[in-house]
């Protein structure tokens, strides 16, 4: 989510602050602090779309998120650049594994699992982007995002709890864990000539078509005349804020911090969560939801704090 216009197309090292500001200041931060909440807060809001056919209902989402993207980027006056060679294949990935098989494997996983144990193998994302993310921006994981990353991950755990699973449940779990990984790292090749305008566009525009086709092949669409005022609601805010405007502000703090000190912030999404199911009537938090709020801010405070580290992200 990045505005990044460097012509680099092959593994770009994260954007750089403008002169005199350090990279990796809460300026750079902020962007996917607020996304990350967003993305939190869709999971109260995607509850009313369980009814809904899952395909249909999200190439809706993705159809209008790519409409306010592109109307946006013509209002701020941003150039699209269309990909080229390989560039395709990182994107359709995005796409592909990022948002259309992650849905299906959370929509699968909570039919052999207890939607807890998915939320835990997310949360663990943190751990793969600090070691992964890095190395395909051509540099050494930081030894304080490592030290940091489980922190976080164990924070997450304390807030969305434990559940039982069976063997398929494991695996679905672990199938979610590798695309929300997959639609950050996948990104990173192609951050530096798209920018977060860019690869949010691509991706989403190329998830509606994907997801449109499984609707015509497995589902009836026409169901979607029968979805009430507040599951379009629904699918309105999924389209607007959880997809349009939190896609651009993640991958433009992915551009300016490097995916391995971004991805400590997705600890934030389960805390999101947890907030607005207490606004929308879900009772007040267990005590160990309030202890890992304490844990996800410690391990964010221990992998975000100073500047980039020499060779780390």
């Amino acid at each position: 989510m990045s505005t990044s216009t460097s012509p680099s197309t092959s593994s770009p090292a994260p954007a750089s602050a403008p002169a005199g500001r350090p990279a990796g200041g809460l300026r750079d931060l902020a962007p996917g602090i607020a996304g990350m909440a967003l993305v939190g807060s869709s999971v109260t809001i995607s509850r009313s779309l369980v009814d809904a056919p899952l395909f249909a209902a999200q190439a809706v989402r993705y159809v209008a998120a790519a409409l306010i993207l592109v109307a946006l980027a013509r209002a701020a006056r941003v150039p699209l650049s269309l990909p080229r060679g390989r560039e395709w294949l990182w994107l359709a990935g995005i796409a592909a594994g990022g948002l259309v098989l992650f849905n299906v494997a959370v929509v699968r996983g909570v039919a052999h699992a207890e939607p807890a144990v998915i939320a835990v193998a997310v949360a663990s994302v943190p751990i793969l982007l600090g070691l992964v993310g890095p190395l395909l921006e051509g540099r050494r994981p930081s030894r304080r995002v490592l030290l940091a990353a489980p922190v976080v991950v164990a924070g997450a755990v304390l807030v969305e709890g434990t559940g039982r699973t069976d063997a398929a449940g494991v695996g679905w779990a672990a199938l979610a864990l590798a695309c929300e990984a997959a639609f950050t790292l996948l990104a990173v090749p192609v951050l530096g000539r798209h920018g977060s305008w860019g690869v949010s566009v691509h991706a989403v525009w190329m998830g509606a078509v994907m997801l449109a086709g499984l609707s015509l092949l497995t589902e009836r669409p026409s169901a979607l005349g029968e979805l009430t005022a507040g599951q379009w609601a629904a699918v309105g805010y999924l389209a607007v804020l959880v997809t349009a405007v939190a896609f651009l502000l993640w991958y433009r703090t992915v551009a300016a911090v490097g995916s391995g000190r971004a991805g400590l912030l997705t600890g934030i999404a389960p805390l999101a969560a947890a907030g607005a199911g207490v606004l929308s009537g879900g009772g007040t938090p267990r005590p160990a939801v309030w202890l890992g709020l304490a844990v996800v801010i410690a391990g964010l405070a221990l992998g975000l704090r100073g500047g980039r580290e020499p060779g780390g992200s």
